[in-house]
């Protein structure tokens, strides 16, 4: 499975947490998160790597969730994914 690695884009440093995503309200601070916790939630392997920028340059990353104790097909995945990004070259 392939989902955003957060709900939002990096927010100001000053802004405790997103009150809202897509128009819904985030009602704590994990709120805006639990795109996150699907994995750990279903005790699957997860990795992130990253995905693109925004208009502005703000990061995105992706993560990558397999089947429980498939991390090293996880693993694999993500390094073959990092081979296909040409801006990662040298990273």
């Amino acid at each position: 499975i392939a989902l955003p690695t957060a709900q939002v884009f990096p927010f100001d440093v000053l802004t405790h947490w997103p009150t809202q995503v897509a128009g819904r309200a985030m009602d704590s601070y994990h709120r805006w998160m639990q795109v996150s916790a699907l994995a750990t939630l279903g005790g699957c392997p997860a990795v992130n790597v990253p995905a693109g920028f925004d208009g502005r340059g703000r990061p995105m990353g992706m993560q990558l969730i397999g089947r429980p104790r498939g991390d090293m097909a996880v693993l694999r995945a993500a390094a073959a994914y990092e081979t296909t990004l040409p801006w990662l070259a040298g990273a």
